[in-house]
């Protein structure tokens, strides 16, 4: 509410001042294409900028990296962005998300320059962080936002299937344009590409995102919980980097797991004694945000990691080029494209759960297929119609989790409920992938075939958690479960 009398005559500037915020408001939500369009757009960048580096890394060891240091062009941004989602979520509900959703593409711009001017391994590093920082306070601003503009059911399960399918498209984009960049401008060109598309979306964003209300909320930061969360969250995800890099039994490996152990132990017992807790383990009482913040988890675990063993098997066993790599996975990404359309409209027509479990179940039998009849010397018609296959599956999940875990939650609240869920996706695919690695190491059976058994095991855990997401009668989401709710007021 103002903090204004608007109907006094001598408090005119107040008047204009809440006028043009409802104006702004009003103008978003008579323009929700173009909203959605920025937020599409946004997301698109999070999933380009995830994927662009892959093909560009044998030209990025030019500046002095080692076989065994590379690896950190990528580890640094997942570590960033899983370690302050929930930090970030938390300032998106408290300092609005307009203004997180601006600075979090200003991170990215700032990173994505220093990235391309970097001329010392240390410069790329820190740009690839600042880029995750900005991924991480971009993301669930953009959810929350998503969240708090279309309203639950059908609107939002329709905007949740673009707002997948522009992160999907971020991705396959991000295997194409990284092999023809790094042909035509060098692997500076993936950082460079970056700084036009931040500024489309600036542009759409000032014409449609609404204004944030007045701050009027008296919660306290909780700066304890902020710090405590972010340092256990970057030093786990750390150890299992460095699992995947030097093995379970490296010093680095253990002390890090342990430390951001300690720091989680610790975690819980401040939160305990806090009042606005930013961990609030009562929040997961709330089985739509339990089930979809698992979902999240092992949806990257398991069909998050089939990229990484896809790319090492085109690129290693078939000898395709890096551009041929990324042209072939248009095939997949056209299966999550579809995927994640069918996934909001299944969603609405028969309910989270049994959307869920379609997609889990379809993506189960597709990877279990491919492990099957997949080889070296299999026809790629036939390798890239059976990935396809599971990437309808895997688009139907990723569209049906973020769904689910929005389910339920307070307006006020969808900042954080949306850092939690994308904390469980990032964390995910670092420790699903780094555990991988090491059981396909440790096998000495074809790395794809072995990967794959491991992803199957994963998606069986996530058909189990599907089971458990809270049934609904058909049209169920366009309503909010009183017993579901956390804090809604009515």
């Amino acid at each position: 509410m103002p903090c204004c009398d608007t109907t006094a005559p001598h408090d005119l500037t107040c008047r204009e001042a809440v006028s043009h915020d409802a104006t702004t408001h009003d103008a978003a939500r008579h323009r929700p294409a173009l909203l959605l369009a920025a937020l599409a757009l946004a997301q698109m960048l999070i999933g380009l900028d995830y994927n662009i580096v892959f093909v560009a890394l044998p030209d990025i060891a030019g500046l002095g990296f080692s076989p065994q240091t590379l690896q950190w062009v990528v580890s640094a941004y997942a570590i960033a962005f899983g370690g302050f989602l929930l930090l970030a979520g938390r300032l998106s509900d408290t300092f609005g998300r307009r203004r997180m959703f601006h600075l979090g593409l200003t991170l990215f711009a700032v990173g994505s320059a220093l990235g391309s001017i970097a001329v010392a391994e240390w410069m790329l590093i820190l740009g690839r962080g600042i880029q995750g920082i900005g991924g991480a306070v971009l993301s669930p601003a953009v959810l929350a936002l998503l969240s708090a503009n279309f309203d639950e059911g059908a609107a939002r399960n329709r905007a949740l299937g673009i707002w997948g399918a522009a992160g999907s498209t971020g991705m396959v984009l991000g295997s194409i344009l990284g092999g023809v960049l790094t042909d035509w401008l060098g692997w500076r060109g993936v950082f460079m590409i970056n700084l036009p598309l931040v500024a489309l979306v600036v542009l759409l964003a000032l014409r449609t995102i609404p204004a944030d209300p007045p701050t009027t909320t008296t919660t306290r930061l909780d700066l304890p919980g902020a710090v405590l969360t972010t340092g256990s969250a970057v030093l786990i995800v750390m150890g299992f980097t460095f699992a995947a890099e030097g093995g379970w039994t490296a010093p680095t490996t253990w002390a890090s797991l342990l430390a951001g152990a300690v720091l989680a132990v610790i975690l819980l017992l401040v939160e305990r004694r806090t009042s606005s807790p930013l961990l609030d383990v009562r929040r997961f009482t709330n089985r739509h945000l339990a089930t979809g913040t698992a979902s999240t988890f092992l949806f990257m675990a398991g069909f998050g990691a089939t990229a990484y063993f896809l790319t090492l098997y085109f690129q290693q066993v078939r000898q395709l080029s890096p551009l041929a790599t990324g042209l072939v996975f248009v095939i997949p990404c056209a299966g999550v494209l579809i995927g994640t359309t069918l996934g909001g409209r299944l969603a609405t027509r028969f309910g989270l759960r049994p959307a869920m479990l379609t997609g889990q179940i379809i993506g189960l039998i597709g990877v279990l297929t491919f492990t099957l009849l997949v080889g070296d010397a299999t026809g790629l018609v036939l390798v890239l119609a059976l990935a396809g296959v599971f990437s309808i599956g895997q688009g139907i999940v990723f569209t049906t989790m973020f769904a689910t875990a929005t389910t339920g939650t307070a307006t006020d609240d969808q900042g954080t409920a949306s850092g939690m869920a994308t904390t469980g996706q990032q964390l995910g695919g670092a420790i699903g992938l780094a555990i991988l690695i090491n059981i396909v190491a440790a096998s000495g059976a074809p790395a794809l075939t072995t990967a794959m058994i491991g992803i199957s095991a994963i998606i069986v855990l996530g058909v189990l958690v599907a089971a458990l997401i809270p049934s609904a009668h058909r049209g169920r989401t366009r309503a909010t479960s009183q017993e579901d709710t956390v804090g809604v007021g009515r």
